[in-house]
């Protein structure tokens, strides 16, 4: 769990003040020294790793033993980059992502923007972990929404495909309106400040020409606020990884997928085993 790579700041916060955040319940300092390298130290001057990607500096409070996972589309130079900033929840970090996989609440969380009634069944999709990658996939996903995007100009049929490349990041893809036959990226790198509380830095690469950035940044913090609410009144605020502990449904199966590929890596901050 310590040996992984967690988002601290947005690189734009970074300058030669030290910006103090805490990371898995530890006090962690980050910043930039006179020649421009980022760093990152325990109050005590131990100094971690780090890596700035997708714009934003990574550390952890271990060892990691490979690097960041990819994310090719940040190479694409006609995509519009957005970082959005931080939303702080009091929920799990696990609760963050599993939230962010779960298709079913759309209409009922996101009215008449991500989903809307009578539109509520989800269709079957394939949901995996894939090995050669050790990633946990869902594709094959569709969803009616009546503004998928904040340059969405009516209801469409959007088409998704869900990845996670680490415990506490989601990568989403789905229907680029502007551009047909693309993928919009829409991604979420969860910060563990405690079990049962984190900080969600959203970042997107879209094809949008015309939106202004700030209201790009806006839609997504305003999708993610709406969120908050349900994250904060979960029971339990630990993510269950016992299969018994909650009665799963078909729109589920990536929820699954990710808990048992959690539980096979033993990665428990954030989960609850057993039942209480």
């Amino acid at each position: 769990m310590k040996d992984q790579w967690y988002p601290v700041a947005m690189l734009s916060e970074l300058g030669r003040d030290p910006v103090e955040t805490i990371l898995m319940d530890a006090p962690v300092r980050v910043w930039r020294d006179a020649d421009g390298t980022a760093c990152a130290a325990t109050p005590e001057g131990r100094k971690l790793p780090v890596t700035e990607a997708y714009h934003h500096l990574w550390t952890s409070p271990g060892a990691p033993d490979r690097p960041l996972f990819d994310i090719p589309e940040a190479r694409q130079p006609d995509r519009r980059f957005v970082p959005c900033g931080r939303v702080r929840v009091a929920c799990s970090p696990l609760r963050a992502v599993e939230n962010f996989l779960d298709i079913a609440h759309f209409p009922f969380v996101h009215t008449d923007i991500l989903g809307a009634e009578p539109h509520t069944e989800v269709a079957r999709y394939k949901a995996e972990v894939r090995e050669d990658d050790d990633e946990v996939w869902a594709t094959k996903v569709e969803f009616y929404q009546p503004q998928a995007a904040k340059s969405a100009s009516g209801g469409v049929t959007t088409q998704y495909m869900y990845r996670v490349p680490a415990p506490t990041s989601s990568v989403l893809y789905k229907t680029s309106p502007p551009r047909p036959g693309e993928w919009d990226v829409i991604a979420i790198f969860v910060q563990p400040v405690t079990e049962t509380r984190c900080d969600v830095w959203p970042w997107m690469a879209l094809f949008d020409e015309t939106t202004p950035q700030a209201d790009l940044v806006a839609f997504q913090q305003m999708i993610f606020v709406q969120d908050r609410s349900i994250l904060e009144n979960q029971v339990p605020a630990l993510l269950p990884l016992d299969p018994g502990l909650e009665t799963p449904t078909r729109a589920d199966m990536t929820s699954i997928a990710y808990r048992r590929w959690l539980k096979s890596h033993g990665y428990t901050y954030g989960a609850q085993l057993v039942a209480a």
